[in-house]
């Protein structure tokens, strides 16, 4: 295949609900370009996506698909994309190499929840789209109920461009009005002619066509004057100020497809050759300094990596577009975040699973590598004479929690592996073992999404592995001043232990008065005068503030540090539920020591449980994590929604209905959102979604700390 420069490409993202027919249309791009002789369908398994076995198995895709067409003597790069919002990471990863997406609806269901899912992706990565009705072959097909729920839910302004003649299953004619030609397709294989529009048609694409130049006319004053001038536009014309438009992402030009019959396919790449910015137009990649980076083919090479993925025996694929220069075989580059030279050593041109090899790819052309040296995903590869950071893709927060648990004890080391190598194809998991849980905790953008990694695992792997609920990370700390003495004393024959620690320890807050005087339960007025101050940064979260007050050499300076060590150690496994404590401050007023058997364990040890008893007597209380938690659906599912989250001891934060859905915001403990997405899936038949995001930690209600310090005590005692 030829080399093309960057005027020649074109960069597209096929998004839509699930079902909208993404992969049969991509199917027939390909087609229609020649890079296959043959359409494949999703019933028979030998489509250019959805490749894989476990796609297969489940009839939709799963991850998103690179390939590409050749089409007017353009190439089309096309990355079809998962619509369920579990595998959203696909479309995130796409959407920064691709400059438009293509936006396809199913015919019998308008605007659904998908739609606005993938819809809102959009505007927030500001991806100007094209619209794509498709399946206007089926039974219950509807053109003109589909263009108003788009005009009714989108806040992207939808103006046809086409229309169908006779939809449902007798499809096989659409009119369109930029072109204001009528064309009927002969058979399933994109065959068509371009007939005059018939008189009974004639009015409502006149109709239509003005409507199509006023929205030109609209988006550049040349264009509007020459409008008022002359009263239409031409063609020519038309696709200017459509192209300005869409750019803007002010419009969606509407198109009609069967893509399973190849109706509409060719005219739509037309459309998107003509029309749609390329990587000359598209706004210019940005660097982590914020500079643009021009698709320029003179200057150094630079190559974003986009997705990773890991093929039996080729090993690792890296996927990347070249953001500005050329790269040729054996181009040597440098991987900015590692510093490492690599060397491309063989470049493809990528058709789903088939791989085209190429000696060349230019500024804004994308295509794939094998065999880099720890490249993955969000890397740049630029030229070692002008090194370039382009700024990463940021994926969206994880929804879904779980603990996993091998079924074999002897599989923990290899499992702990195989899912942090997960993590190199799907930068969306996150895989980390807590020590403060004692759990390896997996998390993703749903059920769903991690149910499938664990169908892979399991089958390439033969591994298996159970989802459990995570323990929640708690937090631990104090409400009041408390004092405790305690006195290690210990002798076995030889040396003994001996360490007396006597403590206060009260709430910290940021801004507080230096400790001088309390009144202790039990002590009454108490003055202190420190003569040092530590204060620490918690890991966790939250500040200890550790104090030596001790007068008259009562403990030696030599053995404060194994104080603060006991102390330390308490922290790290509270007193009350083994979780993580905070915000304390700790003031060592008095102690004794032994001439001969004072030592660092003895203090520690003192100190250690010092810390505990005072902490029991100062109110403490047990925190838990809190997050705020968007949900967006359909109105009439909002009741149901609501009272289960009400259920959960949410807090309702907001409401607001916008274009048919309703938008919740709620205040959630982490503890009642465990398996949430499957819930609120049942409870709105998957029309739903939400996002979640950490905000704080709230002290847990009254009832809900005396279930977990019964249950801690409970493990104490087993």
């Amino acid at each position: 295949m030829k080399n093309y420069s960057a005027k020649e490409i074109k960069n597209i993202v096929l998004i839509g609900a699930p079902g909208t027919g993404k992969t049969t249309l991509a199917e027939a791009m390909a087609y229609e370009g020649k890079v296959i002789d043959r359409r494949g369908s999703i019933e028979t398994n030998n489509t250019l996506s959805d490749n894989t076995d476990i796609e297969h198995e489940y009839k939709r895709s799963i991850y998103s698909t690179i390939l590409f067409t050749e089409f007017m003597d353009r190439k089309l790069n096309i990355i079809d994309c998962p619509g369920s919002d579990d595998f959203c990471g696909s479309l995130f990863s796409a959407f920064k190499v691709g400059d438009v997406g293509v936006f396809l609806f199913n015919a019998q269901n308008g605007w659904e929840v998908g739609s606005e899912i993938q819809a809102r992706y959009a505007r927030l990565l500001k991806k100007p789209v094209i619209g794509v009705i498709n399946q206007l072959d089926a039974d219950k097909a509807n053109f003109e109920a589909t263009v108003e729920s788009i005009r009714a839910a989108s806040r992207v302004k939808p103006v046809i461009v086409q229309y169908p003649v006779n939809q449902g299953p007798g499809f096989n004619a659409f009119i369109d009005v930029l072109l204001m030609k009528m064309y009927r397709f002969k058979d399933n294989d994109g065959h068509r002619e371009e007939l005059e529009i018939p008189a009974e048609e004639l009015e409502k694409a006149q109709e239509l066509n003005k409507e199509l130049v006023e929205m030109a006319a609209e988006h550049d004053e040349a264009l509007m004057e020459l409008y008022f001038d002359k009263g239409t536009l031409t063609q020519d014309d038309i696709r200017s100020g459509l192209k300005i438009g869409l750019a803007n992402r002010e419009v969606m030009p509407i198109f009609c497809t069967s893509g399973k019959r190849d109706i509409g396919t060719k005219r739509l790449m037309e459309f998107i050759i003509n029309v749609a910015p390329g990587p000359l137009k598209a706004p210019n990649f940005l660097s982590t300094d914020g500079e643009e980076i021009a698709a320029d083919e003179t200057a150094p090479a630079v190559a974003f990596v986009f997705k990773s993925q890991v093929e039996q025996h080729i090993g690792e694929i890296s996927y990347f577009r070249v953001i500005r220069g050329r790269i040729a075989e054996g181009t040597e580059l440098v991987n900015t975040r590692t510093g490492n030279k690599e060397k491309v050593s063989q470049l493809f041109a990528v058709a789903g699973k088939n791989r085209i090899k190429v000696t060349e790819l230019m500024a804004g052309d994308i295509g794939c590598t094998v065999k880099l040296k720890g490249t993955r995903t969000n890397d740049t590869l630029a030229a070692p004479s002008a090194p370039v950071t382009v700024e990463p893709i940021v994926f969206p927060e994880p929804r879904y929690r779980a603990a996993v648990k091998a079924k074999e004890q002897g599989d923990e080391e290899k499992l702990g592996k195989v899912l942090n190598d997960a993590k190199f194809e799907d930068p969306t998991i996150l895989v980390e073992y807590s020590k403060e849980l004692k759990q390896t905790i997996i998390q993703g953008q749903g059920e769903h999404h991690l149910n499938i990694l664990r169908t892979r695992i399991e089958k390439e792997n033969r591994l298996q592995y159970d989802y459990i609920a995570p323990k929640i990370p708690y937090r631990e700390t104090i409400t009041k001043v408390a004092q405790a003495d305690y006195r290690h004393k210990k002798q076995s024959g030889g040396a003994g232990q001996f360490g007396e620690v006597h403590m206060i320890i009260e709430p910290y807050y940021e801004g507080m008065p230096e400790p001088k005087n309390y009144k202790v339960p039990g002590k009454g007025d108490m003055v202190v005068n420190p003569k040092t101050k530590e204060e620490y940064d918690l890991p966790w979260g939250g500040k200890l503030q550790f104090y030596s007050a001790i007068v008259g050499g009562a403990i030696d300076a030599r053995f404060m540090p194994a104080i603060l060590k006991g102390i330390m150690e308490k922290m790290d496994e509270g007193p009350l539920t083994g979780s993580y404590a905070r915000d304390i401050r700790v003031v060592i007023y008095d102690g004794k020591m032994h001439p001969v058997d004072s030592n660092e364990i003895s203090f520690k040890l003192a100190a250690r449980n010092a810390f505990k008893e005072a902490f029991r007597n100062a109110g403490p209380k047990i925190m838990e994590p809190i997050y705020n938690v968007e949900v967006l659906v359909p109105s009439d599912y909002m009741g149901a929604v609501m009272s289960d989250l009400q259920n959960r001891r949410a807090m309702i934060a907001g409401m607001e209905s916008d274009k048919g859905f309703d938008r919740l915001n709620a205040t959630v403990p982490l503890a009642e959102l465990y398996r949430y997405s499957t819930t609120l899936s049942s409870l709105t038949s998957g029309s739903a979604t939400y996002s979640m995001k950490f905000s704080s930690y709230e002290q847990v209600p009254a009832d809900v700390q005396d279930k977990l310090l019964k249950a801690y005590t409970d493990t104490d005692e087993e």
